[in-house]
């Protein structure tokens, strides 16, 4: 019997951000460039946080989103980081989250003098095929339950193929 392709799991894309402004906002552009190889994006505040010192438009973060071949090959760089191993609460439908806390931890990384030592958030969202229906304009569709990437899935792909434990 063959397997149902609807029902098969995808590896969309990983995001990697670091939040902060000024001289930390810089450091962490130039951090994300030098572990992706591709260009961050500046991520601007659209409220007002007066106990922050935010306010709208003001630079607080960078952010750099990875897709296929690229977002496989940095899930299996960052993974060993965290020693392949993830808490069950940092897994959600469709979509897991952990933090680096310096990224001199991850494997054949140097130390960037001009950077300093920073962490990074990483964000790996998994999709179905079908997922198309509910983001197009015309004609759009929504999602049935059974077509989100329950958390017992994610799971079961992350030991499969990265090898990953999950406590």
């Amino acid at each position: 019997m063959k397997e149902n392709v609807m029902r098969k799991i995808k590896l969309e894309k990983v995001i990697l951000n670091i939040g902060g402004t000024g001289d930390k906002l810089e450091k962490g552009f130039k951090l994300l460039q030098v572990l992706s190889g591709k260009k961050p994006v500046k991520v601007k505040a659209t409220k007002r946080i007066p106990t922050w010192g935010v306010r709208p438009g003001l630079e607080v973060g960078t952010k750099v989103t990875l897709r296929g071949q690229d977002a496989e090959n940095i899930l299996r760089k960052f993974l060993p980081a965290i020693n392949n191993t993830l808490k069950e609460k940092q897994i959600r439908n469709n979509f897991l989250s952990f933090g680096i806390h310096e990224y001199i931890e991850i494997p054949g990384v140097e130390y960037q003098r001009d950077i300093g030592i920073l962490g990074l958030n990483v964000t790996v969202v998994f999709i179905r095929s079908g997922v198309r229906t509910n983001r197009k304009k015309i004609k759009y569709g929504k999602l049935a339950k059974k077509q989100h990437v329950s958390l017992e899935e994610i799971i079961s792909y992350l030991v499969k193929n990265f090898s990953t434990e999950v406590n």
